[in-house]
């Protein structure tokens, strides 16, 4: 049976909670792989809207088991949380929803730290969301970081989170003139949410293992994006972890000979969150029609996100470093209301014409994007259950896509609603 991972082709916030939502239907399992709760998910159905941060959208479907791999790291109190918004809604989360033993934990001086580092940075911030995301990663390679294996010896955890505490409060003291934590508060409070994480901890590789053994069908799913990825997005405005596809197998314990297909979300313009380069960013007054059209606002910050045309160029690299078999197109009807459209194959540089995404981060910044102008088709889209149902303009767009970075396109997404999806292949 297949092992799918399914991920951001670009800076994150690509709509790849609707497509594992979507393609978790027929899923067994659905495992993220990577990230923590600076990454939401807004699934939409029955007229309702879900946000998700910690939690797989998966355990949506009331016969799937969720997981968080290794990789994650996880902030308690934002995770018990929507496990109760959850049940209040009668999806039930006991005997479904599993974390792995090797995951990290975040803790208030994570978060203390993180907003404390962005302060001090002035306008050489990067952007972060203040959730003690990369501390805590800091922690982890440091070798420092509590894991929710810690949650099984009471002692043991107070020994560490007590030391941890003493040298966090002098960093924030002494290197960031801001106020300190109280070591029992913090203590106290930590200790009364492990008793409700407990249940939940399972050995995730071999659980893995043995399920795709047994013929189950797997998810991977990743947050943010490719060009966040530590290693291969625009350093340094990236995320803490691995994205990609690597990412899908050091963050889970499951073997690379198990993974059969990576799906790569598309959206069919691009975001971004955050500071850091952007060459095919839009300006006024499209920048803010894009965000209405769009409803580009970050699901976990309310951050609004920076608006640009479909880059190819970022396409062509996501595909390369992950390996893409099929783009997962996302949100082209928000490009319904426009007489034309541009898309970005290429960029230019001192006058010489570069293809390839640049490895220079400074020369994202001076790139002119090279553009090839569409016409748009200004027809609402969002009933169409088919290929054939699609305008002929519509249609050239898509197939533009599939020729500029020779991968074909799987699904295409019209609309918010989870079934408002044309399924070109089945998964």
């Amino acid at each position: 049976m297949p092992v799918t991972v399914i991920l951001g082709s670009q800076w994150g916030d690509e709509g790849k909670g609707k497509i594992v939502d979507r393609l978790s239907r027929e899923a067994d399992i659905v495992v993220r792989y990577q990230g923590g709760p600076n990454a939401g998910h807004t699934i939409v159905f029955g007229g309702e809207q879900v946000i998700l941060h910690n939690v797989p959208s998966g355990l949506l479907h009331h016969n799937v088991i969720c997981c968080l791999g290794n990789g994650c790291v996880i902030d308690p109190k934002v995770m018990l949380q929507e496990i109760e918004d959850l049940e209040a809604r009668g999806i039930k989360a006991e005997g479904r929803f599993y974390i792995s033993p090797q995951a990290h934990m975040i803790m208030p001086y994570h978060r203390a730290l993180d907003e404390a580092m962005e302060k001090a940075a002035g306008k050489g911030k990067i952007g972060t969301t203040g959730k003690g995301i990369g501390p805590c990663y800091t922690d982890k390679y440091n070798r420092s970081g509590i894991r929710a294996v810690d949650l099984l010896n009471q002692d043991y955890l107070r020994d560490k989170l007590a030391a941890n505490i003493k040298t966090k409060n002098e960093q924030l003291v002494k290197l960031y003139n801001a106020k300190p934590l109280d070591p029992e508060l913090v203590i106290s409070e930590f200790m009364h949410c492990r008793k409700r994480i407990e249940p939940y901890v399972r050995d995730m590789s071999l659980f893995l293992d043995q399920s795709v053994r047994e013929g189950k069908s797997v998810i991977m799913e990743g947050a943010q994006g490719t060009l966040l990825d530590i290693d291969h997005g625009t350093y340094p405005f990236v995320t803490s972890s691995n994205p990609t596809s690597g990412g899908a197998i050091t963050g889970s314990g499951i073997g690379p000979n198990r993974i059969t297909n990576v799906l790569g979300v598309l959206k069919a313009y691009t975001t971004r969150v955050g500071n850091g380069p952007f060459p095919t960013e839009v300006a006024e007054p499209l920048q803010t029609q894009f965000r209405t059209w769009g409803g580009e606002f970050g699901a976990t910050t309310g951050r609004a996100r920076r608006c640009g045309w479909l880059d190819t160029v970022i396409a062509r690299y996501a595909a390369r470093v992950n390996g893409i078999n099929y783009w997962m197109v996302t949100k082209l009807d928000v490009l319904s209301n426009l007489d034309e459209i541009l898309i970005c194959d290429g960029y230019e540089y001192d006058g010489k014409l570069i293809k390839d995404f640049p490895m220079e981060p400074w020369l994202l910044d001076e790139v002119e994007p090279v553009y090839t102008t569409m016409p748009g088709w200004k027809k609402d889209i969002s009933g169409a259950r088919s290929y054939g149902e699609l305008p002929m303009a519509c249609r050239d767009y898509l197939d533009a896509i599939q020729d500029l970075t020779k991968v074909k396109i799987g699904t295409v997404s019209v609309g918010a609603d989870r079934d408002a999806t044309i399924m070109l292949r089945e998964f």
